[in-house]
């Protein structure tokens, strides 16, 4: 679509920053990312790798915010993040191996449900417990399983994966938001990190892209998980409905095309 080169990192930059700031408080970065890299001309399967290596390289740096402010349940990340590194590999391979009318099709089916869940929900999350409220055994495979089925997911499509992780921490594990947020993080950090090798294997990544739109990832997830450890449940909540409109809006585009 874009002639130059200049004109494309131009268009792409500034709403991956956009993206990449909510996605480090609220999730659902790639309800803005995704149809960005489309719209550029790349094949969908470029698009969700380089995607996923831009996404995951800001990820770190968030995910390093709240480990640095001790905003993260260790007991819940770990089997959950063991789950999501075995989920987005499955994803991605699944990803890869179905036509982009499936994918497309996928599209419009998860939206809606990401945006009910969250619309639905807006409540959640005002409990201050940071610690989960079940026996150690029964938290670590909770975890687990919610690392593995949301890890699927991900690898898989992605767009609104923080947003599930967040929900399931708080209404399965009973962790405040700030603290879901956070762990939030780690758990994403692993299943993106295992979907860009699954990408990057394939030669599914456009590095010209990519590297330029990595630098704003980074920014935009640094600011925003800043914001977020400084204003707390409140402002989490906000960003979060915004990212809920965000995805309705998407679902009517799709649904007027």
């Amino acid at each position: 679509m874009f002639e130059t080169y200049a004109g494309t990192l131009c268009f792409l930059c500034p709403l991956i920053f956009i993206a990449m700031f909510i996605d480090s408080i609220a999730g659902g970065g790639g309800i803005i990312t995704i149809p960005a890299y489309l719209i550029t001309g790349m094949p969908i399967t470029t698009v969700y790798g380089t995607n996923k290596i831009v996404a995951c390289t800001g990820t770190a740096f968030s995910a390093g915010n709240y480990i640095r402010k001790k905003y993260v349940n260790w007991t819940v990340a770990v089997p959950a993040l063991t789950g999501s590194l075995l989920g987005a590999f499955l994803g991605a391979q699944l990803a890869l191996h179905l036509s982009q009318q499936v994918l497309q099709i996928c599209l419009m089916v998860i939206l809606p449900i990401v945006a009910l869940v969250m619309i639905f929900n807006r409540g959640f999350g005002d409990d201050e417990n940071q610690k989960a409220m079940h026996s150690t055994i029964v938290t670590v495979i909770i975890a687990f399983f919610i690392g593995l089925i949301i890890g699927c997911y991900d690898g898989f499509f992605g767009p609104g994966t923080g947003m599930f992780l967040s929900l399931a921490l708080v209404m399965f594990e009973r962790l405040s938001l700030i603290y879901a947020t956070g762990t939030t993080k780690i758990i994403n950090f692993a299943s993106n990190l295992s979907a860009t090798i699954t990408y990057i294997c394939a030669g599914c990544v456009d590095y010209k892209i990519a590297i330029p739109c990595m630098i704003c990832s980074i920014a935009g997830c640094i600011l925003g998980s800043q914001c977020a450890i400084k204003k707390g449940t409140k402002f989490i909540k906000t960003i979060m409905i915004i990212a809920a409109m965000l995805l309705l809006v998407k679902i009517v585009i799709d649904f007027i095309k």
